[in-house]
């Protein structure tokens, strides 16, 4: 079954610790997950950021949520323990218990930005339907969309640009991934090879004493087995030990094939291309960080 989403967890975690004993947080995660009867490929299902499991943070989410409603509390660290709100809640709500009973606590308003209420006015608000993704998934979720639009967007201007600038591109993108020396050793290194791309032998290490041999080529087709298998025979003319085939389109099954039988060619698309230039901000620019700041209990046991 799927990962259940952070609500799902809410009143299974209650009745989980509701022998009113502290519960080791880690055995939380254990026992819910057996529970939910989570496969082995649910519990190795990682968020967007492969940081942490899916499962154990929508199980961390829930803890959060109750935590600041005043049905849990944390009498020391990695601990958890469950309040009279929190056995009054099981029995109010015997099926399950969402976002949207928490609001019932003052606290919970608070923590979520809100004022206090009447109940009188609280009724009269209106409810919106709670997210079935936690707050942290919904970050890396909208982080890896955006993240995917720009990969389209900085392919397409590469794709626009003329022969020059793609070798300038090609030297300043290897050059920020720390092959071929400087921006002019490197530029040196790479030259001009016809059909619209560059080749050339640069630098794995400051000595020089192991080379890479790289062809890039600005193509709208798929590139196939007989461009890898003349690349090949390039790497043994150069006398290098690698070799990196770039290109702006992509690679068909047959390329992906030959070049894994030849076991020492790296081959690197348009769209894993753009990805190099976002992660080392080749033609990019950063306008806005957004931090996740959490407590750090660490600090606050060592007062």
């Amino acid at each position: 079954m799927p990962v259940p989403d952070y609500q799902a967890f809410m009143r299974p975690l209650l009745v989980a610790v509701s022998d009113g004993q502290a519960w080791k947080v880690r055995d939380v995660y254990a026992r819910l997950a057996t529970q939910f009867a989570l496969s082995e490929s649910d519990l190795a299902e990682m968020l967007p950021s492969g940081r942490q499991a899916t499962y154990m943070n929508r199980i961390g989410w829930a803890k959060t949520y109750l935590l600041k409603a005043g049905t849990l509390h944390s009498p020391q660290r990695g601990m958890v323990a469950i309040t009279p709100r929190g056995l009054e809640l099981i029995s109010q709500q015997p099926i399950s218990i969402s976002t949207k009973d928490l609001f019932a606590f003052p606290e919970f308003v608070q923590f979520q930005g809100g004022s206090v209420q009447t109940d009188a006015a609280a009724s009269s608000l209106p409810s919106a339907p709670a997210p079935s993704l936690s707050p942290e998934e919904q970050l890396e979720t909208l982080s890896a969309s955006l993240d995917a639009a720009l990969v389209n967007d900085v392919l397409a201007q590469v794709q626009g640009v003329s022969p020059q600038q793609f070798e300038r591109l090609v030297v300043a993108v290897l050059v920020a991934m720390g092959y071929g020396g400087s921006v002019r050793d490197a530029g040196m290194a790479l030259g001009k090879s016809g059909d619209n791309g560059i080749d050339g032998v640069i630098k794995q290490d400051p000595l020089g004493l192991d080379r890479v041999y790289i062809q890039a080529k600005k193509w709208q087709n798929p590139v196939h087995s007989p461009e890898i298998r003349t690349f090949a025979g390039s790497l043994t003319y150069h006398r290098a030990s690698k070799g990196v085939f770039i290109t702006t389109s992509t690679f068909s099954d047959g390329a992906q094939r030959t070049a894994a039988q030849i076991g020492n060619i790296i081959l690197i698309n348009g769209a894993t291309l753009a990805r190099l230039m976002i992660d080392y901000s080749v033609g990019v620019i950063t306008r806005e960080t957004y931090r996740v700041r959490r407590v750090d209990l660490e600090y606050f046991d060592e007062l």
